[in-house]
């Protein structure tokens, strides 16, 4: 076995070496170029018409300093679905530990809820809004084990200014 890796090891070296040496010449094979003549600057200058645009207009005004104002668009959709009203709930929950925050967020990552933080100065409220019942009651058991209370509203307007 040692003798045949004595002399594999430089069998490969003179095979590797061939390699180079047939990709060095191809590479560098001398070929005829073609004279070609040399680039001439043409000092002709094409001159192209501008078109002419509905915006140009507005530029040619013959007064200066006014600048029109931004066009209003309106678009009007017709809808041929019919638009259910969904109730959507609200789940409060009233923290006062930092512990049961970072508790409450790692069980919404779980969830895949988002939520919106509102800090006060003796509490810090945070609102989840979602239209599945169910998995705000899910959430409201599992939160049981951390003992944070939670409560499930349905979300009416007049709860914005709590």
């Amino acid at each position: 076995m040692q003798k045949i890796l004595k002399w594999f090891t430089p069998l490969i070296a003179v095979g590797v070496a061939i390699f180079i040496i047939f990709f060095l010449v191809s590479i560098n094979k001398n070929e005829a170029y073609i004279a070609s003549e040399p680039l001439k600057l043409k000092k002709e200058i094409a001159s192209k018409k501008p078109e002419k645009l509905w915006l140009n207009h507005f530029s040619e005004s013959s007064r200066r300093g006014y600048f029109y104002p931004v066009n209003e668009v309106y678009i009007e959709v017709a809808l041929k679905e019919k638009i259910t009203k969904t109730i959507t709930y609200k789940l409060s929950v009233k923290l006062l530990d930092p512990y049961q925050l970072f508790c409450l967020k790692e069980e919404l990552k779980n969830h895949k809820l988002k939520y919106f933080l509102k800090k006060n100065k003796t509490s810090i409220d945070l609102f989840i809004y979602s239209h599945n019942v169910d998995k705000l009651q899910e959430l409201v058991k599992v939160l049981k084990n951390y003992k944070i209370v939670a409560e499930i509203k349905p979300y009416k307007e007049e709860y914005l200014n709590e």
